[in-house]
């Protein structure tokens, strides 16, 4: 994670640029208030661990079937008794747990 994305996770209104992502070399702009390194860093490092906790997110998203054909599934699924939709997003939810 960049140092202006943390920057802007502890403060959404901060007005800020960043040269090279140097944390010496950070400009605050218009009032906003100062925010300390180790304030930044422990925010990257939060972020990075929020990022990595929801990679089995990021593999299923093109695994699973196009909304429409999920709801044509869902559809006949309940027409028919059947779980042919439940059984396919399981599939992939094996694949990569979380």
């Amino acid at each position: 994670m960049d140092i202006c994305s943390a920057i802007l996770a502890i403060n959404s209104s901060a007005e800020v640029s960043v040269d090279n992502e140097d944390y010496e070399r950070i400009t605050w702009h218009n009032g906003t208030e100062v925010i300390s390194k180790s304030d930044i860093q422990a925010k990257q490092a939060e972020l990075k661990a929020d990022f990595d906790s929801k990679q089995y997110q990021r593999d299923r998203q093109p695994e699973y079937p196009d909304i429409g054909d999920q709801l044509d599934m869902l559809f006949w699924d309940k027409k028919n008794g059947t779980t042919e939709w439940e059984d396919s997003v399981q599939v992939i939810k094996d694949k990569y747990p979380k």
